[in-house]
């Protein structure tokens, strides 16, 4: 291994229809769901590598498609809460995202047995300036952690924190976990997951993880099932969204191989416990 340090890959399980205000609460036909082929390849691929891993699961998938979260959990793996409906928290009510998310846990507890303790919004959309309410709807449902800021311009807040930090409620704090980002003197760069990982060298993802490594900091990645099936179907989109959304067509199995053989990753959850 490269370091001791552990570090966290984590999956948000949605299918490929699901992309942030594109037909918002459109079901594309059941013949062309592609989630269950896309998370036993994403499955097989971390057992080959002895990795454990955190998967926030789309409440109206698990929903759909019972037999899902069951398999994700019996390798071991968390399973945390991705929102019911892959609606911009942004543009939810304060009612409207409680009824989300409780109903979500509601879902994955029947499912795997207990409740998730985890929480990553869909597109990264809490803010602290607009959504305050949304880390004591968290907290007083008993979420011990959030994974839904990013230190990113365009999608969050560029000069937010790198690294874990907790966020304090009237129900006690909470930890906020932002995904791994590279500095450079233009910008961070979105290097820990999406078409970024993609995108970028491997050398560069690798050396800001052994960067945050020497500093003691946790590195989170993220996959979304679509990215390992890069013939998969699409949505027709905007040049610009297209490639915000998809990057470039190939595939990230092999980048994620490279990475998953040097380095150890744990779950969100057992890093939390740790803290």
């Amino acid at each position: 291994m490269s370091s001791t340090v552990l570090h966290a890959m984590t999956v948000d399980v949605e299918d490929w229809y699901h992309i942030c205000g594109v037909n918002d609460y459109t079901v594309a036909p059941r013949d062309t769901w592609r989630v269950v082929r896309n998370i036993e390849k994403i499955l097989a691929l971390f057992d080959k590598n002895q990795c454990k891993a955190t998967f926030f699961v789309l409440g109206s998938v698990a929903e759909a498609i019972p037999e899902l979260v069951p398999m994700i959990a019996e390798k071991g793996h968390e399973i945390a809460s991705h929102g019911w409906s892959h609606k911009l928290v942004t543009t939810l009510r304060p009612d409207e995202f409680r009824r989300e998310v409780e109903h979500t846990a509601d879902i994955l507890e029947y499912q795997m047995g207990q409740r998730p303790v985890g929480f990553r919004a869909p597109r990264w959309s809490l803010c602290r300036e607009k959504t305050p309410w949304a880390f004591e709807i968290l907290a007083e449902l008993g979420y011990r952690y959030d994974s839904s800021l990013t230190p990113l311009a365009a999608i969050g807040n560029a000069s937010g924190p790198l690294y874990p930090h907790k966020i304090d409620t009237s129900c006690g704090p909470l930890w906020e976990i932002p995904p791994l980002v590279t500095s450079t003197q233009l910008g961070n760069l979105p290097t820990g997951g999406g078409w970024g990982f993609r995108f970028f060298p491997y050398l560069l993802v690798e050396r800001t993880l052994h960067k945050y490594s020497d500093m003691g900091q946790p590195g989170v990645f993220f996959v979304h099932p679509r990215e390992l099936d890069p013939e998969g179907p699409r949505i027709r989109l905007g040049i610009l969204q297209s490639f915000l959304a998809y990057g470039l067509k190939q595939s990230s199995e092999e980048r994620l191989m490279q990475l998953l053989r040097s380095f150890k990753f744990s779950t969100l959850k057992d890093m939390v416990s740790l803290w």
